[in-house]
């Protein structure tokens, strides 16, 4: 599915020195926010993201600013749960 958004162009302009650009970081977000909030599993992220491994994945959720929000989930996750601890 294509997604089409609206950005001014100069809040384009500042995104574009990130690897892929703006719809790179705006892929990422949308996969950091479905798996904090629960909608998606970090499987699902990591194929949106085109992240081969649950080692790269973690590295990924660690890297943001909110990694806080996933410290429960990278390590306190028991097999088929999803649960977060703050």
């Amino acid at each position: 599915m294509q997604v089409h958004l609206d950005v001014p162009e100069e809040v384009a302009r500042q995104f574009g020195d990130e690897p892929g650009g703006i719809t790179r970081v705006a892929i990422e977000a949308l996969a950091l926010e479905g798996v904090r909030s629960g909608k998606l599993t970090e499987h699902q992220a990591r194929e949106m993201l085109g992240i081969r491994s649950r080692y790269e994945m973690d590295g990924f959720l660690k890297a943001r600013s909110n990694a806080q929000h996933f410290t429960g989930l990278v390590f306190g996750q028991s097999a088929g749960t999803h649960s977060f601890k703050g």
